[in-house]
């Protein structure tokens, strides 16, 4: 894939991602008014066991699609990219039943161990969910891999669509059962979503596979490799991929009891530590996500990029592409940090204004993950150039190592009372600056990048400082006139803006580079016009 294309996808995943985000926050925001803290605590504890289900049966299989399919075409074996995806479709399918089947049978036990036994309900609402996300990742893996990112985009905003719509009216109907059953209703809209989800990726591919048939008739006739040998590859560079995705959910799992026991140790009652978790799940998580939406999308872009590049032997292209991977990462995880950073309290109240409390407490948490931003928006990308570069074994290897950080400090910080959740903030944060500095190691060891650090985070620092700046002064003047709400709103445009003139001003893009994003053309010749270079 051409550069063009890399940055013409990205910017397609990141514009969905951030209209996802946006139906998101139209879900959890009132959600978080509606249920409150414990509420919240309720719905997001199953989230570390879904998320750690959905790693097991999606995360390295598309990948690995996505990688196998790109390098097959690049050789004109287009037929053969065809029988990967229809291969891997079905062990998508049998992957994805069983986890549901253990996700719901196990909710009991699990959460009665978690001291969290009302949360029960929430993953049983779930786990059908857990059936139909793996195929509509096998649709996605198989459109990646021929470098088309739009029905990705697409399926993306229905699924949300339908999570929001779906979970917020059964939470409100369920809201007179109690707190548990609401938190039930609002996860069942993920279910819900998965289904419109996977409807939407197959009939894209129904409509659109014309336009792949061609080539793949072209090639056919040819068998290079046997079923079961596909499958082998398959499983061979998905396997390492999924262990990877799988550790953080598995940590976030173990996190629920370590966080709860060692708050209780701290001397918070049973309601104040469900409260208190709910803070920094719940709230900040909600928001803490929004900037990986665009970092994932440099991800999933790279992946098959860097396996071409690889694949063919070209390594100069292969190392501006990942030098490009993390300037795009860093251009998006920067800004969005500061502005965490500086807003949090503000944000907080914003969103979540009856719950005053709760919302100032979970700033507290918001400005330690902020931080963390910029770090795990590198570490994404960096992950993905291994997973393209043939090195997926080694981001699990870097990863286990930033877990022994999270364990121990996660244990010993959450334990002290004036420290509290806050600690499990801190530990997450040390375990993204690990991690990071790792992978830019291992990078550089495998594929000879070396990385311009005074271009990637040099010029993007220099414009977010500069927009934190006049986010933070605009703010404090118009509170005292507008009022919060409208005043971070207004304060938020004006960040986007300043950010906007101050990577041209200081040439963190340059004009080539912005033609190829979507409409590119079009941007320059505003640019132009106003004279912003």
């Amino acid at each position: 894939m051409a550069k063009k294309s890399f940055i013409q996808g990205a910017a397609i995943l990141g514009m969905a991602g951030i209209l996802v985000k946006v139906l998101g926050a139209c879900f959890r925001i009132p959600l978080g008014n509606m249920i409150g803290d414990v509420g919240m605590a309720y719905y997001q504890a199953v989230y570390p066991v879904y998320n750690l289900f959905l790693a097991i049966s999606t995360a390295g299989i598309p990948i690995a699609i996505s990688k196998m399919v790109s390098e097959r075409n690049a050789i004109g074996r287009y037929n053969e990219g065809y029988r990967v995806f229809k291969i891997s479709f079905g062990l998508m399918f049998a992957i994805g039943i069983v986890s549901a089947i253990i996700c719901y049978a196990g909710a009991e036990f699990y959460f009665e161990w978690c001291g969290i036994p009302e949360a029960k309900y929430a993953m049983r609402a779930l786990a059908p969910a857990i059936c139909f996300v793996p195929l509509m990742a096998s649709f996605r893996g198989y459109f990646q891999g021929n470098q088309n990112m739009s029905p990705t985009a697409i399926s993306q905003l229905i699924e949300q669509f339908f999570r929001v719509v779906v979970g917020l009216v059964l939470a409100g109907m369920l809201m007179t059962r109690g707190l548990e059953f609401a938190a039930a209703g609002a996860s069942f809209g993920a279910t819900a979503g998965s289904i419109g989800g996977v409807c939407t990726v197959a009939i894209i591919y129904v409509l659109t596979k014309n336009k792949y048939r061609g080539n793949i008739e072209k090639s056919a006739g040819t068998t290079y490799q046997s079923s079961a040998s596909i499958l082998k590859d398959i499983v061979y560079f998905a396997v390492p991929i999924t262990l990877g995705a799988a550790i953080m959910p598995i940590m976030n799992a173990i996190d629920v009891p370590i966080v709860m026991d060692r708050l209780a140790y701290a001397g918070f009652s049973e309601t104040e530590s469900k409260a208190l978790y709910g803070q920094l799940s719940g709230f900040t998580g909600s928001l803490i996500n929004f900037p990986q939406v665009l970092t994932q999308a440099v991800a999933v872009s790279i992946v098959p990029v860097i396996s071409e590049m690889n694949k063919l032997g070209k390594t100069k292209e292969l190392q501006e592409n990942a030098q490009m991977g993390l300037r795009m990462s860093m251009l998006m995880g920067i800004p969005c940090a500061v502005g965490m950073m500086v807003l949090a309290e503000p944000i907080m109240l914003l969103f979540y204004p009856m719950q005053k409390a709760s919302a100032r407490g979970a700033a507290e948490c918001l400005v330690i993950m902020a931080i963390g931003v910029i770090f795990f928006s590198g570490m994404l990308t960096l992950t993905g150039i291994l997973q393209g570069a043939g090195k997926q074994m080694v981001p699990v290897k870097n990863m286990c190592v930033g877990v022994v950080f999270k364990i121990v400090l996660t244990y010993v910080l959450c334990g002290i009372p004036e420290i509290n959740v806050k600690g499990a903030a801190i530990a997450t944060l040390v375990t993204y600056i690990v991690v990071f500095w790792i992978d830019v190691y291992t990078v550089k060891k495998y594929t000879g990048t070396r990385f311009n650090y005074g271009v990637i985070y040099g010029k993007p620092g220099i414009a977010a400082v500069v927009m934190g700046i006049v986010v933070w002064a605009g703010h404090k003047v118009l509170t005292g006139i507008i009022g919060n709400s409208l005043a971070t709103v207004v304060a938020v445009g004006l960040g986007v803006a300043v950010y906007g003139i101050m990577i041209l001003k200081t040439k963190a893009i340059n004009r080539d580079e912005l033609r190829t994003f979507p409409k590119g053309n079009t941007l320059v010749k505003i640019v132009d016009k106003l004279r912003l270079w």
